[in-house]
C-alpha cells in the first residue's frame, strides 16, 4: 500500500481504511542531538548509534591500536585526560571500529547534556529504545535487556556523573556477560575490573628543529591542524615560508586537539605568522605569571583566552549568554533568551560569527539548524557573564521553555505533531534544565506544576512514564498546600503514571487524594481529565464495564471544552479497548472509526496508529480477514511514522490473533516480536493486551498445529527481531499456497528477490548484504520461502526457480515442441 494514498468514505469522512492525512513538511521525523552526533532514534535492535564522522579522523594510531586491545582483554576501559585532549573522538574512532565484534551493535551515550545521577540509568535506556513502563527499576530493565546481548555500549563524557555511572557499569558488567564498555571522562570510574588509559596531547615537531617539509605533515598535530585549515581557507597549503610557523603554533599548543583547531579557524582572518606571533606573546605573558597549574591546562586556558580575545564586545556577550542552554538550540531560542533587543538577523550574524570561530558547532537536525557549544568552552563562557546576568538569563531560559511546552502542550493532536514530539526530544536536557530551576527557586512552584502538567502528553506519546511520574512527584512534593487546580490536574496525572506502571493502588490513592482537591467540580476540563484518569485505571484494575462509563464522562466532557483535543481522543482509545477487554465487536468498530474520523481532522499519528488493533481485531471477528489486514497494515505505518514501538506492539500482536487459522507459524513469529517489544515497553498496558483470551487462545491453537518444539522455534525466531525487521515481516505475508505445485505468485517481490540470490549460491549473510537488510531478516525470508514452498533445502529452491523461469520464458526446444 502507498501510504500517502487517501482513500475517503462518504462525504469525505475517513473509514476503517483510511490513512491519516500526511502532515506538512516540517512535521516530518527529525533527528539530532545535542553533542555533536545524530540524536538516537528510539526503536529496538538497531545496530548503533555512532555518528557520521564529517571531519576526519587524524592521526592516534597507537592509542586506538592500544585501546583496541585493552578493550578486548577488559569489559570496561576508560579513557582519561584533560578537556579538549581527544577523548571522546578516540573513543568514537575504536567503536566504529569494533562495530563487527558486536552482534547487537555499538550505542554511544552522550552524557555531557545530563545534569541529573538519577537520569543516567534512564537515558540509557532511552538510547536502547526501551521506555520502562513499570514500577520496577529501570536497572532491572535494562539489565533484564541487556542480559543476552552482545554490545558495546560507549559512555562519554562522565565526570559531572561518575558515581552514578560507576554504579551503573558495575551492576551491568555483573549481569550482562556480553556487554562492554568504554568510557570517556576527566577521572576514572574506580569500578572493579576497569581498565584505565590517559589520553596523550598530539605529537608535535621541535620547535627548534623542525624537520623538512616532507617530514612535516607526519606529526599528527600538523596533521591536525592542516586539515582544519584546509576548512577554513581551502586555499591553505604548507610551504617553506610557513612550515616552521605551522610547527611551533602545534608546539606552542602542546599538542592539544581543541587549541589547535581553534588557532586554525584564525586563518579566516589572520596569517599562520600572525597566530604564531599572538600565540608567543601570550606564551611569554603565561611563564610569567602563576605557575600553580599544570602547563597544559594552562596552555588550553591561555588558547580559549586568545579566541575569546579575538570576539568582538557582542560576540563576546552572546557566547556567554548561550551557557544558560543545557543543551543545543535553535535560533529563535537563542533570540528569545540572550538577545538584547537586536533584530534576529543582528543576532544570526553574531551566531555565524561565532560559528566561523569554532565557538559553536553547526548542526542539521531535520530541515532545521542547531547550534551547540563544547562543554569546556561553555565552562569558561559562564565565568564571563557579568555579576546578576546568570539568575536573569535563567528566568527568560525558563519563560522560553514554559512557553514552548504551552504551545506544544496545545497542538500536540495535530498535523504538527510530529513535529513537536520530535522538538520536544530534542530539547530534552533544556526542559529538565527549566524544571530543575523552578524547583530550585522561592515561589517557582506553580510555574513547576504547570510545566509538568503540560509535559504530560509529551511524555505519554513517547512512553516516557518514569520520567513524567519522577517531575511530577517533585514538582508536587515543592508545592506548599495542596489547593487549587494545578495540584489536582498533577495529582489526576500522577496516579495515571503509577496505574499503567502497574501501582493501581497506589494510583487509586493519588486520585481520591486529586478527588478532594478540585474546588471546581464543574469544570468541563477537570470532569474530562478525571474520568480519562478513571477510565485507564479501570481498565488496568480489569473492570471494563465500569471504564465504559469513566471513557463516556470524559468523552462527553472534552467535546464541550476547548483545547481538550488530546484527551478526548485518548479517551475514544480507552473506550475502544474497554469494548476488546468485553468482546463486543461492533461497539469497538465504532470506536475506531470515530477516532479515524476525529483524527482526520486533527491530524493525530500516535493514537489512531495504536488504535489499529481494535479496529482490526472487531472486523476479524466479522469474518473479514482483509479488511482487518488491511486495518493493521495502515496502523503500523501510522505508528511507524510517529516512531512509535507500542503502536507497532500492539498490531502485531493483533496481527497474531488474525493469522491463527490461516498460518499458525506465522502467527507464532508474530507473538514472538510482540513480546520483545513488551519486554522493552513492559507495563500495564502490555500485561493487558498478553492477558486478554485472545492471546492464550492464538498461542494455544498454533501449539496444536505446529507442536511445542516448532512454535517455540518459531516464537524465538520473532523474538529475535527488530522493530523494523517485525514490520518487514508483518507487511512481507502473503497467503500460503493451497496448491502443493508452488508458483511464483506464492512469494511475495521481496521474497522472490531472495529466491534469486539463493539461487546464485549466496549465503544469508551475503543475502543481507546485497539487500541492505539484517542477516535475522534475510534468515526468515528464507524460512518463509522454504515454508511456502513445501521445501526443506536451498537447492530445492534454486530447482524450483529454474523451472518457473523455464515455464515463463520455453526455450526454442520448448515452443517447438508445444507447437
Amino acid at each position: 500500500m502507498n501510504d500517502e494514498s487517501n482513500r475517503a468514505g462518504p462525504a469525505g469522512r475517513p473509514t476503517e481504511l483510511t490513512p491519516m492525512p500526511v502532515p506538512p513538511p516540517d512535521a516530518k521525523a527529525r533527528s539530532g542531538g545535542g553533542s555533536g552526533n545524530s540524536m538516537p532514534v528510539r526503536g529496538r535492535g538497531r545496530t548503533g548509534n555512532l555518528p557520521v564522522d564529517l571531519t576526519g579522523f587524524v592521526g592516534r594510531r597507537h592509542e586506538v591500536g592500544e585501546t583496541k586491545k585493552m578493550l578486548s582483554a577488559s569489559r570496561l576501559v576508560t579513557l582519561t585526560g584533560i578537556g579538549g585532549v581527544g577523548k571522546t573522538r578516540l573513543a568514537l574512532r575504536v567503536a566504529t571500529d569494533s562495530q563487527r565484534a558486536f552482534t547487537d551493535g555499538v550505542w554511544l551515550i552522550e552524557l555531557s547534556e545530563l545534569s541529573d545521577p538519577e537520569l543516567v540509568t534512564g537515558v540509557v535506556s532511552d538510547v536502547l529504545g526501551l521506555r520502562n513502563h513499570t514500577v520496577d527499576a529501570p536497572l532491572v530493565l535494562l539489565t533484564d535487556h541487556l542480559a543476552d546481548k552482545d554490545v558495546l555500549l560507549v559512555l562519554d563524557n562522565c565526570e559531572h556523573l561518575v558515581e552514578s555511572v560507576a554504579a551503573l557499569a558495575a551492576t551491568v558488567l555483573r549481569t550482562c556477560p556480553g556487554v562492554r564498555i568504554l568510557a570517556t571522562s576527566r577521572e576514572p570510574l574506580r569500578v572493579r575490573g576497569e581498565a584505565v588509559t590517559r589520553v596523550p596531547p598530539m605529537q608535535t615537531p621541535n620547535p627548534d628543529h623542525a624537520p623538512s617539509l616532507r617530514g612535516v605533515p607526519g606529526y599528527e598535530s600538523v596533521a591536525l591542524f592542516l586539515q582544519r585549515a584546509v576548512a577554513a581557507v581551502p586555499t591553505f597549503e604548507l610551504t617553506e615560508d610557513n612550515q616552521v610557523a605551522v610547527a611551533q603554533i602545534c608546539a606552542r599548543l602542546d599538542g592539544l586537539p581543541l587549541p589547535i583547531e581553534l588557532a586554525a579557524a584564525r586563518l579566516r582572518v589572520m596569517s599562520v605568522h600572525q597566530i604564531l606571533d599572538r600565540l608567543t606573546d601570550r606564551y611569554r605573558l603565561l611563564t610569567g605569571g602563576s605557575r600553580a597549574a599544570p602547563d597544559r591546562q594552562k596552555t588550553l586556558r591561555w588558547s580559549i583566552d586568545w579566541s575569546y580575545e579575538l570576539c568582538t564586545p557582542q560576540e563576546q556577550r552572546l557566547w556567554a549568554r548561550l551557557t544558560v542552554f543545557a543543551c543545543s538550540f535553535e535560533l529563535d531560542a537563542a533570540e528569545a533568551i540572550c538577545g538584547e533587543g537586536d533584530r534576529g538577523d543582528d543576532l544570526l550574524d553574531v551566531v555565524s560569527a561565532l560559528v566561523d570561530k569554532s565557538i559553536l558547532i553547526r548542526e542539521e537536525a531535520g530541515d532545521v539548524v542547531r547550534y551547540r557549544m563544547l562543554d569546556i568552552l561553555r565552562e569558561y563562557a559562564q565565568e564571563k557573564l557579568q555579576p546578576g546576568e546568570y539568575p536573569n538569563l535563567r528566568r527568560r531560559f525558563r519563560d522560553w521553555y514554559q512557553e514552548l511546552i504551552t504551545r506544544a502542550a496545545a497542538d500536540i493532536i495535530s498535523p504538527r505533531q510530529l513535529h513537536w514530539l520530535d522538538l520536544l526530544d530534542r530539547e530534552q536536557p533544556n526542559l529538565r534544565a527549566a524544571l530543575h530551576f523552578v524547583l530550585s527557586e522561592p515561589d517557582e512552584a506553580d510555574a513547576g506544576l504547570r510545566m509538568a502538567v503540560g509535559l504530560f502528553p509529551f511524555w505519554i506519546s513517547r512512553g516516557y512514564l518514569r520520567e513524567g511520574r519522577l517531575w511530577l512527584d517533585r514538582v508536587l512534593a515543592a508545592h506548599v498546600g495542596e489547593s487549587g487546580a494545578d495540584p489536582a490536574k498533577a495529582l489526576y496525572l500522577v496516579s495515571l503514571f503509577a496505574g499503567v506502571q502497574g501501582d493501581v493502588t497506589e494510583g487509586v490513592g493519588l486520585l481520591a487524594r486529586a478527588d478532594s482537591l478540585e474546588d471546581r467540580p464543574g469544570a468541563t476540563w477537570m470532569r474530562a481529565l478525571r474520568g480519562f484518569v478513571r477510565g485507564f485505571l479501570a481498565l488496568y484494575n480489569r473492570d471494563s464495564v465500569s471504564a465504559v462509563m469513566y471513557f463516556d464522562e470524559a468523552i462527553g466532557a472534552a467535546q464541550e471544552t476547548e483545547g481538550a483535543d488530546f484527551l478526548h481522543v485518548v479517551s475514544l482509545l480507552g473506550k475502544g479497548l474497554s469494548y476488546v477487554s468485553l468482546g463486543d465487536a461492533s461497539k469497538a468498530r465504532v470506536c475506531h472509526a470515530e477516532m479515524l474520523a476525529l483524527a482526520g481532522t486533527l491530524g493525530d499519528f500516535v493514537y489512531c496508529g495504536r488504535s489499529a488493533m481494535m479496529g482490526a481485531w472487531a472486523w476479524w471477528c466479522d469474518g473479514d480477514r482483509t479488511r482487518a489486514r488491511a486495518v493493521i497494515e495502515e496502523g503500523i505505518r501510522l505508528s511507524t511514522r510517529a516512531d512509535d514501538s507500542f503502536g507497532i506492539g500492539c498490531s502485531l500482536e493483533a496481527l497474531a490473533w488474525i493469522e491463527t487459522d490461516h498460518d499458525p507459524g506465522c502467527a507464532a513469529v508474530l507473538l514472538g516480536a510482540a513480546a520483545a517489544i513488551w519486554r522493552d515497553v513492559g507495563g500495564t498496558m502490555a500485561n493487558y493486551l498478553t492477558g486478554l483470551s485472545y492471546h492464550s487462545d492464538c498461542e494455544q491453537q498454533a501449539r496444536r498445529v505446529l507442536g511445542d518444539r516448532q512454535f517455540d522455534e518459531k516464537y524465538q525466531h520473532g523474538s529475535a527481531f527488530s522493530v523494523d525487521d517485525a514490520v518487514e515481516y508483518a507487511f512481507d505475508i502473503q497467503p500460503v499456497p493451497a496448491k502443493k505445485s508452488p508458483e511464483v505468485g506464492t512469494l511475495s517481490r521481496r521474497e522472490r528477490q531472495v529466491a534469486e540470490l539463493v539461487a546464485e549460491g549466496l549465503t544469508n549473510r551475503a543475502i543481507a548484504a546485497k539487500l541492505v537488510i539484517s542477516q535475522r531478516t534475510a534468515q526468515g525470508h528464507v524460512e518463509r520461502i522454504l515454508s511456502k514452498l513445501g521445501y526443506t533445502s536451498r537447492t530445492q529452491i534454486a530447482t524450483w526457480l529454474v523451472e518457473q523461469r523455464h515455464q515463463q520464458n520455453p526455450g526454442p526446444e520448448m515452443r517447438t515442441h508445444h507447437s
